[in-house]
């Protein structure tokens, strides 16, 4: 058979034994690690001055599929970058045969323009002269900045050099330059080693799997404070992982006789030989692959009951649940622990219940504490029974354990009294959850479960509404008998809950601890809003605190629609300085404010509250600095509470101007000078401490959508500059300027003698706006 022929059948043989889907570096870890490492290596980010040069292997071992994938992996690591001609430069260059300069460090000043030249590199081919093109680098990096900032080669090869590359690697190294070899196709890892900066371990890489590369070249510069993640509270850690090399071996495959001749006899003899075959085999190499984790939605396990955590990006997950548990949120009837609320019970015990259906109640509420109510519960519960009087058995919230709780209840006595349910509502209303009740902010939900099967003997509907007005939720449960009678009570058939049979009410659990915790989550989405987020950044606030304020207010920001025509934000901060870490036009994306968020620097030192809000006034809420009139404004201050003193005036002056200040305050104790920075409105929220920011999220996002529907003055702040006066009109409003100005905004310096110049703008009505010539004009004029 001629030999072409048989050269399939021969690849054929080599392969077969070689799985086409298999990995060449294998991460020993769970699926979903793999998961919370390729979403982490989408949160880093670096910024710091660095010159970075990629080095890709363009030779014929390569071939052109694995060099593509290299292009991939540039590219993917040059979106974690913050290209610029004073923080990251980025060049490339490719070897075959010869070394080829793609572009050079200083060619490009944007992450566009260098993710753009890097599709359009075209594959060259040729022999593979590792060393050639190291030796081209050893006279620096094209267009670098000569070792003034740290340099890193990031070299993309198969590491199967056809010329010695150890001494020129060690030269580079030498010099200070960081090396990282990346595998492609099937490496080479001992010559990747050899090119490798130390450890080895944090520098050797594969490009065929884009996140985890990027993840681990990424984790290993952040090691050295050239790279940041947007969460504070990822880490950097070490995972078993094997990296693979597909080698040709040669085994012995069987011995058949040949025929050799002998010069001693002169004849021919039938021998022995052997027979080799030749075949690709995958050798392991143990090794430690260290990777950055970023903490998921499913690391508390939320799912109960056998339900699966299904992860949706960084703060949401679902949870596929066993049948019996489908309809249940968290495939379970828990009271959630952002779910804070106060319910009392109120049963009935009259002689219309009777004594079997009274002891179902109490069965009923005796199964839901003990299926809903933990240690850490954020939910209290009190019980009480009536008939002709009220009686209070359990009073809310007072109670050391469960267990006591259950005691108590099933002490609760039988009356057989008359039904006197409109008499228990006014007396609920007036002493249920104690004589002195919170108010405003720090008040949590109060819910009263009404649970009686017979008809009231009194009248239900004055006491129900007196109830409803002093903000109780009333549910009530019971059978369609009473179900009309329920529903005026309630005020709303959603709020009753009726069973067919007496004995399925504990079926019910699940639905009333929905009931009890689901409410709207506040949004508005659709709000014009200039929002600022002030951060104390002082040294009694310290670093960790101020990383946990950090991860708050990102969270709260992934609820609005951050664009510039509908809500833009700003972050200050202070501590040693007041500083503006972005002002409210500089990011138009919620991307990219999520990622100045996680930037903002710590100040330590001693802050002043008053000063920052002073900067806020005359610096962040100004037309010039982008602030837009006609649209609602507010500044949310998160402190520690010291160096508040001097706050209330500052802070006052900013209402005046109708931009409405909420102080978050963290800390055990309340300061007296931070209760007078809050003002006489409601717009305080007290937290005890700094992990527990996230319990408050829901209430300061529903202070922020009630601030921004509220009606606005076109002149406050004053849309004007330079000392101009905003004079309002017919739903409009114009900038009379002093002498030397003119302009919509009195931004124009008077070149000439001429008159200064007023002029009248269109404000939008309210709702989604789209921003009028007045709010544009400071952009087009550069100011």
């Amino acid at each position: 058979m001629p030999l072409f022929l048989l050269l399939p059948a021969i690849f054929t043989l080599l392969f077969s034994r070689v799985s086409p889907t298999i990995s060449l570096q294998e991460v020993h870890v769970s699926r979903e690690t793999m998961g919370k490492i390729a979403v982490a290596s989408k949160l880093m980010w670096c910024s710091a001055a660095v010159d970075i040069l990629f080095l890709l292997d363009g030779s014929h071992s390569i071939g052109k599929g694995s060099f593509e994938r290299s292009k991939r992996f540039a590219i993917t690591l040059c979106d974690a970058l913050d290209i610029s001609p004073g923080r990251v430069r980025v060049g490339a260059l490719q070897f075959g045969s010869a070394p080829h300069l793609e572009f050079s460090l200083d060619s490009f000043s944007t992450q566009q323009e260098v993710k753009d030249s890097i599709k359009r590199i075209v594959f060259k081919g040729g022999r593979t002269e590792t060393g050639l093109a190291l030796k081209r680098l050893s006279r620096g990096f094209p267009g670098g900045r000569n070792r003034s900032v740290p340099q890193i080669l990031v070299i993309i090869t198969d590491g199967k050099s056809q010329g010695p590359v150890a001494l020129l690697a060690k030269q580079l190294r030498d010099r200070g330059i960081v090396v990282f070899a990346v595998g492609v196709h099937f490496p080479r890892w001992d010559e990747l080693l050899m090119l490798a900066s130390e450890p080895k371990e944090r520098h050797v890489l594969l490009a065929e799997q884009v996140e985890d590369a990027t993840n681990g070249l990424l984790s290993t510069l952040s090691s050295s404070g050239l790279c940041t993640t947007a969460d504070p509270d990822c880490r950097v850690k070490a995972h078993p992982c094997e990296r693979k090399t597909l080698e040709t071996v040669r085994e012995l495959a069987s011995k058949a006789l040949c025929w050799r001749g002998s010069r001693q006899t002169d004849s021919v003899l039938a021998v022995p030989c052997p027979f080799y075959s030749w075949k690709r085999v995958f050798r392991t190499h143990p090794a430690n692959c260290y990777r950055t984790i970023c903490p998921g939605p499913c690391d508390s396990q939320p799912c109960q009951n056998g339900g699966t955590c299904i992860p949706e990006g960084m703060d949401k997950y679902h949870c596929l649940c066993p049948l019996a548990f489908g309809g249940e949120v968290n495939c379970a009837p828990k009271l959630s622990l952002e779910c804070r609320i106060d319910v009392l019970f109120l049963l009935d015990s009259s002689a219309g219940t009777t004594l079997e259906g009274f002891q179902r109640a109490k069965a009923f509420v005796k199964r839901f504490v003990q299926a809903v109510l933990s240690e850490d519960s954020r939910a209290r519960v009190g019980i009480a029974s009536y008939s002709r009087d009220l009686m209070v058995a359990v009073p809310v919230g007072e109670y050391q354990h469960v267990p006591d709780l259950v005691r108590n209840l099933d002490s609760v006595p039988f009356s057989g009294g008359p039904t006197l349910t409109g008499s228990a509502l006014l007396q609920v209303a007036e002493h249920g959850f104690g004589s002195v009740s919170r108010t405003g902010q720090d008040r949590p939900r109060r819910v009263v479960v009404l649970l009686t099967e017979s008809h009231s003997q009194d009248d239900v509907a004055g006491p129900a509404d007196y109830a409803r007005s002093r903000e109780l939720l009333l549910l009530g449960m019971g059978s369609e008998v009473v179900q009309a009678e329920l529903e005026k009570i309630t005020g709303s058939r959603k709020h009753v809950m009726v069973h067919t049979d007496p004995q399925d009410l504990s079926s019910q659990i699940p639905e009333l601890q929905r009931r009890l915790c689901s409410q709207p989550r506040p949004d508005c989405q659709a709000q014009s809003l200039d929002l600022v987020f002030l951060l104390d950044a002082s040294a009694s606030v310290g670093r960790e605190n101020f990383a946990q304020m950090q991860s708050f207010i990102r969270k709260c920001t992934l609820r609005f629609d951050v664009n510039p025509d509908v809500t833009q934000v700003g972050l200050v901060v202070y501590g040693s300085q007041v500083q503006t870490a972005f002002g409210l036009d500089t990011h138009p994306t919620r991307a990219a404010v999520l990622r100045a968020m996680s930037q903002a620097p710590y100040l330590g030192g001693v802050g002043s509250a008053g000063t920052a809000l002073l900067h806020i006034e005359d610096k962040v809420m100004t037309v010039q600095r982008g602030a837009r009139p006609g649209v609602p404004k507010a500044v949310v201050m998160l402190t520690g509470g010291s160096g508040a003193e001097d706050a209330a005036v500052p802070a006052q002056k900013l209402r005046d101007n109708d931009i409405s200040v909420l102080v978050m305050s963290v800390g055990a104790v309340l300061r007296e000078a931070v209760r007078r920075l809050a003002g006489p409105r409601d717009s305080l929220i007290h937290v005890a401490a700094y992990t527990d920011l996230r319990y408050h999220q829901d209430m300061l996002i529903e202070w922020i959508c009630r601030e921004a529907k509220r009606p606005v003055n076109l002149c406050k702040p004053s849309p004007c500059m330079n000392e101009g006066t905003c004079v309002l009109k017919n739903g409009s409003y114009r900038c009379e300027c002093r002498g030397g100005w003119e302009g919509p905004h009195c931004e124009n310096r008077i070149l000439r003698g001429d008159a200064p110049m007023t002029r009248s703008f269109r404000q939008e009505p309210a709702g989604r706006q789209q921003p009028t010539l007045s709010q544009q004009a400071p952009k087009h004029l550069g100011i």
